[in-house]
């Protein structure tokens, strides 16, 4: 059997088929806890829901993680008219405009994962993802750290050559599947500070999975191992936020619906 450089330095990954550090089984673990707490009939909104290639993940325990379609109703939007083909979603609306095409207040969970990086206006952004949820609600953002040799290689490389770094490194990644960066959000200090400014009370923090982006080397990948294990919290690649909304019934304070 061929060993892959991700079973050579996580060979825990044979019991299961991810590693302890998996970034994706460690972002939906604690999405999952969130929507469990909100138990059946929630309404989940998965902003830059893509066309569900998450669908296909070989994993069976992080693939399943990732659909809630089933345990939640899902409304998907995206930029992406493709994105209307997600076989994951209950419901899918095309964003065209700043205000997304769904009504405020009627979710229980926001998810954007690998989206705010893609934000022309990240205030707006989550003054959105403030508005469309409920009281008590819950967002919880995933994003590369521009900090990180990801985001500093990413923002090296012109946008146009995106796709085709991307297609190599990710063989399965699809290049219509790849949009611009901007990376107006993506430090720590600026994700709380936006997030705080819209009226969340938020959690923001880095992590550290296991260097997807350098397997087509097993020097290279063996360098992100060490970045891995050692790297200060300021250098990890992934920024994760969860945030709620404050719960009127509980807080008795009135709530803002723009970023200020």
């Amino acid at each position: 059997m061929t060993t892959t450089p991700l079973l050579r330095f996580y060979s825990e990954t044979v019991f299961g088929g991810f590693s302890d550090i998996d970034g994706t089984v460690r972002f939906y673990t604690r999405i999952r806890a969130l929507l469990q707490e909100k138990g059946s009939g929630a309404a989940v909104l998965d902003v830059g829901c893509g066309r569900g290639e998450y669908g296909e993940d070989e994993v069976a325990y992080r693939r399943g993680l990732r659909i809630f379609k089933g345990a939640a109703r899902v409304v998907g939007i995206d930029v992406d008219p493709g994105a209307a083909l997600n076989p994951h979603l209950d419901e899918f609306h095309l964003i065209q405009s700043e205000q997304w095409p769904v009504e405020g207040g009627c979710f229980d969970l926001c998810v954007a994962d690998w989206v705010v990086e893609h934000a022309p206006d990240p205030k707006a952004f989550l003054a959105e993802c403030f508005r469309v949820l409920k009281p008590g609600g819950y967002l919880c953002v995933r994003t590369l750290n521009r900090h990180s040799y990801v985001g500093i290689a990413s923002r090296a490389i012109p946008s146009r050559s995106h796709g085709r770094v991307l297609k190599r490194v990710q063989q399965d990644r699809k290049e219509e599947d790849v949009f611009p960066t901007l990376y107006r959000c993506n430090t720590i200090q600026k994700m709380r500070k936006m997030l705080a400014s819209c009226g969340f009370a938020a959690v923001v923090y880095t992590i550290e999975a296991e260097p997807s982006y350098l397997g087509f080397s097993t020097l290279a990948y063996f360098l992100g191992v060490l970045h891995q294990r050692y790297a200060p919290s300021w250098l990890r690649t992934t920024i994760v936020a969860f945030a709620k909304k404050a719960d009127l019934g509980k807080q008795g304070t009135p709530e803002v619906t723009m970023c200020s």
